[in-house]
């Protein structure tokens, strides 16, 4: 955050900087509605904003795509052109019929205002892309879901977010085959969008290409801002990968940057704290990180229980093997509590201990 300050005879006025970030395009799908939008553009800016919005039309319409394009920008702008830049793109979207903007001013790493900007107008392919989206969430309702979005392809077949979540209903539906299709068209059509690339990482996982997974995970992350929910899933299920092929270096660094992370209840993410510290702890043993493993093994113990399939036999196990290769005492107590429990590596450790 920056300061400008007037100093006068009767008052001092200070100019706020936050710093703020823009992504995203919108299509218009046919010419006439691409140079009406220019036209209206400009008008708003010279007779309602007097210029004070942070983009040029030369620098983010582009004629031979029909689209508004706007790769990731990262600056440091006042409030009101903030909010001038997000009511002028609200405005410009109820002229396209796909695409998305995001839009985030902060401070310090906090959200202090968000704006998500798409179509949400009455031509027919916003209105069935926007129903198939709805559906998704209602169980039982995939199989119309997929119509609707098929439906908003076929109106437009260059909808790259359409192809996206109808390859996510195909996920829902297990017709992986027709999943990766869409999930690749949807990259195709828009390279930067994250929840394709996340997408068709899952299919990969569950055929454990755990390499393949690990490059589409990377894009997820590349074209995903820190301040989403799909960054941090990318990066925990990237070391999730790295584990799996024994990569622990890698895996190490993408569990660290995910525990560093507060993650709020309502996130998708929050779910997967304890797995996550769990999953660290046992990639910080294969590396003889032993202090820090028992450090992260007893967080562990006292995280919030979620339905993640780890018990407790699991964790007293892990830090028990923590705390003998750290030197420290208690390990046999550890073990013989998880035997307790039911563990039968608890008891395999107990009677190789001497």
């Amino acid at each position: 955050m920056a300061y400008f300050v007037y100093s006068g005879d009767l008052y001092s006025a200070r100019l706020m900087f936050f710093k703020s970030i823009f992504q995203g395009n919108l299509q218009f799908g046919n010419e006439k509605s691409y140079h009406k939008v220019i036209k209206m553009f400009d008008h708003r800016v010279e007779n309602y904003y007097k210029s004070d919005v942070l983009f040029k039309v030369e620098d983010i319409f582009k004629q031979d795509s029909l689209v508004v394009q706007i790769p990731r920008t990262v600056t440091n702008i006042t409030e009101k052109n903030w909010k001038n830049t997000v009511d002028l793109f609200q405005y410009v979207a109820q002229f396209a019929i796909a695409g998305n903007i995001g839009a985030w001013m902060t401070e310090e790493g906090k959200i202090l205002k968000y704006a998500w900007i798409e179509p949400k107008g009455d031509k027919a392919v916003v209105q069935k892309f926007l129903k198939g989206r709805s559906l998704i969430s209602e169980k039982g309702k995939e199989k119309e879901a997929e119509a609707a979005l098929s439906k908003a392809i076929e109106l437009y077949d260059s909808h790259a977010q359409a192809y996206e979540r109808r390859g996510y209903v195909n996920f829902l539906l297990k017709k992986h085959h027709d999943a990766e299709r869409d999930f690749t068209k949807s990259i195709k059509l828009d390279p930067s969008n994250s929840p394709a690339y996340y997408g068709r990482a899952k299919l990969k996982i569950l055929k454990e290409d755990w390499e393949g997974a690990i490059q589409d995970l990377e894009l997820a992350i590349k074209t995903s801002l820190a301040l989403q929910d799909i960054h941090w899933s990318a990066r925990r299920q990237k070391g999730e990968c790295h584990q799996k092929l024994q990569q622990y270096e890698e895996a190490e660094f993408e569990f660290r940057f995910f525990n560093r992370r507060t993650f709020k209840e309502k996130s998708y993410n929050y779910a997967f704290i304890r797995q996550t510290l769990f999953n660290y702890g046992k990639v910080l043993l294969e590396l003889g990180k032993f202090k820090e493993a028992l450090e992260v093994f007893e967080k562990v113990m006292k995280a919030k229980v979620t339905p993640d399939g780890i018990t407790e036999a699991d964790i007293l196990v892990q830090r028990g093997i923590a705390r003998k290769n750290a030197g420290k005492n208690g390990f046999i107590s550890d073990w013989n509590a998880a035997k307790k429990l039911g563990s039968a590596q608890a008891d395999r450790l107990l009677q190789t201990t001497g």
